[in-house]
């Protein structure tokens, strides 16, 4: 490993990222707290290269990121992270609405490759890389200065190691014919979309008992108003209201704000004050939304009767399929995905499309027609074919 820094400056970052331009991939991870604030506070960022790796640190006195950042825009410079997700969303704020690309998420390679349904980074740096992480800085502060040689030696084993197990995992895919496979799962990470927090779709990220469209209506309006309060002040969203709070406003909603302070958690002051203004505000609005305009979920329709043990031979059938074909059940089908397919031959459904129908769509097909049977024999779970059918290999 290269000596370990790090990297506190303009042009030494310009230096390193110049240099990491000329190889084929690089691999990056984040450290960040979000504890007190709405978006996250990026406090380091590890990047390797084949032969060198560097923690940078964005909060040192004026430094400008705008070297990795270019970096991370560059087309022929592969980004390897694992479990990206978090990751990506710091950079897409950090570019302006871009992402990182192109882009190799270890943690879904994984479940392409059979290591389970959500394989830790500390399982593939054991199993692939056979070596282990100290874990005593995983808990630390990362946003005190100054950061100590292990805080910065543990910091960049997220990188280090992440080259080998990048190297690992793509040699399997390569070798097993699914390097398409992970392109698909990709792609929700690559689209921009995704990491959107678009105040007016708040609402949908709560779970709620009714389908009410009123309900709905005034839940939407209070929890547009939440998301673009905490967003603008950088406010954890409970810090400004709890999400129970809005659930018993849209429920009962207060026309005044002496009901508004009888909300549980809310209190006289902040009732009178501004932010219960702007609360009665948005409740007076979901109130006097057009029917048309009102927000709709669509009733969970239940399960044609019968149906439910045709669901349950098929969670048999995936877990024999995933197993088989060594690829993680979380990848292939939901619980939701199986019982579309029991009511529905044509369910819009990824599991009967691609390479997913391969593994397990067609055959899913194939038991529902009777065309294929589960057998037990010797403690063990087998196909029994019962009619010759092109979609069975």
């Amino acid at each position: 490993m290269a000596a370990m820094n790090i990297i506190s400056d303009t042009d030494s970052l310009a230096d390193f990222c110049r240099e990491l331009r000329r190889a084929p991939y690089i691999t990056v991870d984040t450290e960040f707290m979000r504890e007190s604030t709405f978006w996250p506070i990026l406090c380091l960022v590890q990047v390797a290269g084949p032969d060198r790796a560097e923690a940078i640190d964005p909060m040192a006195p004026g430094i400008s990121l705008e070297p990795l950042l270019e970096l991370m825009r560059d087309h022929d410079v592969l980004k390897v992270f694992h479990a990206a997700r978090q990751d990506i969303e710091i950079f897409h704020r950090l570019m302006g609405g871009d992402v990182p690309e192109p882009l190799f998420d270890t943690q879904v390679a994984a479940m392409v490759c059979g290591f389970g349904e959500q394989a830790s980074y500390e399982n593939l740096v054991a199993q692939l890389a056979k070596a282990t992480i100290d874990k005593s800085s995983r808990f630390t502060d990362w946003s005190r200065r100054p950061l100590s040689e292990r805080q910065i030696r543990y910091a960049l084993s997220d990188v280090t190691h992440l080259r080998t197990v990048y190297e690992k995992l793509h040699d399997r895919l390569e070798k097993s014919g699914r390097a398409d496979w992970l392109n698909d799962e990709m792609a929700t990470l690559l689209d921009p979309e995704t990491y959107q927090l678009r105040p007016e779709d708040a609402w949908k990220r709560l779970k709620t008992r009714t389908t009410n469209p009123r309900f709905l209506g005034v839940l939407a309006e209070v929890a547009a108003w939440r998301e673009s309060f905490a967003q603008t002040r950088d406010i954890p969203r409970n810090r400004v209201l709890r999400d129970e709070a809005l659930l018993e406003i849209a429920s009962d909603p207060p026309k005044s704000a002496e009901q508004l302070a009888r909300v549980r958690g809310l209190s006289r002051s902040l009732a009178d004050g501004r932010m219960g203004a702007d609360i009665l505000a948005a409740v007076e609005r979901g109130l006097a939304m057009p029917a048309e305009a009102l927000p709709h979920i669509e009733r969970e329709q239940p399960l044609p009767r019968g149906i439910g043990p045709l669901v349950d031979l098929l969670k048999v059938l995936l877990k024999l399929q995933c197993e088989t074909h060594d690829v993680a059940q979380k990848l292939v089908a939901s619980t939701s995905d199986l019982e579309r397919i029991a009511a529905d031959d044509n369910a819009a459904v990824p599991a009967l499309s691609g390479w997913r129908r391969e593994v397990f769509g067609a055959a899913a097909l194939d038991l529902k027609h009777g065309r294929l049977a589960l057998a037990a024999q010797d403690r063990r779970i087998k196909l029994v074919r019962l009619k010759e059918t092109a979609e069975i290999d």
